[in-house]
Order: C-alpha cells, then sequence, then structure tokens
C-alpha cells in the first residue's frame, strides 16, 4: 500500500482574517515562521485620531510591508470577492478577531476554517471575551482555535492554552499575555489539521456558560451600590478601553468621568455609596462593603491622570458625590 504523502504545514496555502493589533501579531508569527500566507483579508480603512485621517489596519500594514495579497471586501458574501478567494486555491483559512464569515467563505479550504479566539470555550463566547474573564473575576483564561460553523464561537475545538489571571492584571496586560499565546497555538493547530494529528471535539453544551457580549453604554457604567470586588473588577477588565464611567455631581455640574485605576478597600464607614472623602491624596468613593481608592481618572476633555496630579490642581467641593 502506498503510504499517504503528508503536507509540509509550511508549504500549505494560508489566507489569514484579521483586522486589529491583536491578530496582527498572529500574522506576524506565521510571517516570522515562514508559513505560506498568501492573502489577508482584512477590515476596511478606518479614520483614525483628532482629524480622523484615514489609516489601514494593523493587520493590512503588516500585509503590505510583507507584499502579501490584501482583500478588502465591504460584502463577505460579494461575488467577486468570493471567486477571487477561490482562484487563490488556499488550502486552510485562519481567522483571529475577524467578522461572522458566511459558509461561502469559511467552506472553501480543504484543511477548512478555524479561528484563535481569546477564551477557554465554550465560556466566553462572544466579542469581548478578555474584558469579561476579568469583569466576572476569573483566575484563569487562555485561547482556543475551533472550526468554524454556521453560529458565532461555537464551533468544534481544536486546541487549548490556559493562563493564570493574576489579581494585578487589567485589559492590556491580559491582552498582551494571550496574544504572545495565540501564535504558538496557531501554529500548533495548523501542524495538527495538516498532519490529522488534531483531534476536534464538541463543545459542551450548559446552561450556565458564561458569554462575553459588546460592550456598551450600560455595561461600562459603574453602580457604586455593588459590592467593591465587582466594581474594581469591572475598572481592570475595561482599562485602557473603553475605560469604566460614572457621572460625577459636582454643584449644578454633572461630568462623565472615566475610571482607569482603583483598588477595592474593605473598611466600614457611614458614608452613603457614591459619596466620597479624600485621604492621603486618594479618592475613597464609599460602596457597601467599603472603598474604592481611585488611583487613575479623566474628566471630560481632559488627559488621564493620576488623583494625585488632579488634587494639586482642583479642590472637590464637599457636597459632590458619584453616580
Amino acid at each position: 500500500m502506498t503510504p499517504i504523502k503528508v503536507l509540509d504545514p509550511k508549504k500549505v496555502n494560508i489566507v489569514f482574517f484579521g483586522t486589529p493589533e491583536f491578530a496582527a501579531h498572529q500574522l506576524e508569527v506565521l510571517i516570522n515562521e515562514h508559513y505560506n500566507v498568501v492573502a489577508v483579508v482584512t477590515g476596511p480603512d478606518r479614520g483614525a485620531g483628532r482629524g480622523q485621517k484615514t489609516k489601514p489596519s494593523a493587520v493590512k500594514e503588516l500585509a503590505l510591508a510583507h507584499e502579501i495579497k490584501i482583500f478588502q471586501p465591504p460584502n463577505l458574501k460579494d461575488e467577486t470577492f468570493i471567486n477571487s478567494l477561490a482562484q487563490i486555491k488556499a488550502q486552510l483559512f485562519v481567522v483571529v478577531a475577524f467578522r461572522m464569515l458566511p459558509k461561502l467563505v469559511w467552506s472553501i479550504p480543504e484543511y477548512g476554517t478555524f479561528n484563535l479566539h481569546a477564551s477557554l470555550l465554550p465560556d466566553y463566547r462572544g466579542a469581548a471575551p478578555i474584558n469579561w474573564a476579568l469583569i466576572n473575576g476569573e483566575k484563569k483564561t487562555g485561547v482556543s482555535t475551533f472550526l468554524i460553523d454556521h453560529k458565532i464561537d461555537t464551533g468544534d475545538v481544536l486546541l487549548q492554552e490556559e493562563v493564570e489571571i493574576k489579581k494585578e492584571d487589567d485589559l492590556k496586560s491580559l491582552h498582551d499575555k494571550l496574544m504572545l499565546l495565540g501564535g504558538p497555538l496557531i501554529t500548533k493547530t495548523i501542524k495538527g489539521l495538516v498532519e490529522g494529528s488534531v483531534v476536534a471535539k464538541k463543545q459542551k453544551q450548559n446552561l450556565n456558560l458564561k458569554s462575553a457580549p459588546k460592550l456598551n453604554h450600560e455595561n461600562t457604567k459603574i453602580d457604586w451600590k455593588q459590592n467593591g470586588g465587582h466594581i474594581e473588577s469591572l475598572i481592570k477588565g475595561l482599562s485602557p478601553y473603553p475605560a469604566a464611567w460614572t457621572h460625577f455631581v459636582e454643584d449644578d455640574q454633572i461630568f462623565r468621568l472615566k475610571i482607569y485605576k482603583a483598588t477595592y478597600l474593605n473598611q466600614k464607614h457611614q458614608l452613603q455609596a457614591g459619596y466620597f472623602d479624600i485621604k492621603d491624596q486618594k479618592i475613597n468613593i464609599a460602596v457597601p462593603d467599603g472603598y474604592i481608592v481611585v488611583d487613575e481618572l479623566q474628566f471630560p476633555n481632559k488627559k488621564r491622570m493620576n488623583v494625585k496630579d488632579l488634587l494639586n490642581g482642583r479642590k472637590l467641593k464637599e457636597n459632590a458625590f458619584f453616580e
């Protein structure tokens, strides 16, 4: 019997789908390790900064630097785009931080289409898995690769890698940890799919699964009537972007503040939730089970600053409060 010929994983034609920095890092790993990325599909150029100057995505910038073919389809079901993808004759699609693909796209390559997701699936399916793992006070999270199907983040899991969430982690630090885990997991997944050594496993269907919905105006607002541990986790899970926010009421003015760094202090007090005192150049905001000690915040139209600098330049009135 003639043995089945196994392709070299680094010679398989790959199309990479992704847009932000998290995805660009994974693409860079594939390029640096000499995988055969024949094209990228990324989002449209967007306005950035105060002048809203049009800027390409992080993935597009990297593809341009390495002279990789680029697609930026406004409609993923566009017939011209689908035909162009098919003509490339790619054998594998790799997806990182990209919008949902139609079956017309993900069913094209012979080795399938897999996605890198920043959680330990099946928990934290959705748009903001890193944020919600922090907001919910998880002790661990990780990255998963899975085969894409017709629903969001529900396909068969290929491989996973865990990471500990430390007390000092916020969104930025955890994002970077998971970003660094992604590349090795992607290359291991490619190798496993091409050589047939990885076994896809169905995701468990559990009514108690934790989700990761999009962040919005409502679920990023601080409720000072909640316990301090939860508020601290919310602030960490949203820092530096989009940042947890609150209203600061002072006389007849209402300011919308962002809070970037704060810690929970378990200490008894007589203050109503949302009222504060100032001690050691820190703002201590009362919550039912203690204080939230604010270290860094931002007033409207001002730069992010530490509280010490704020208090050196501004006196907060005693009748003011957070709501």
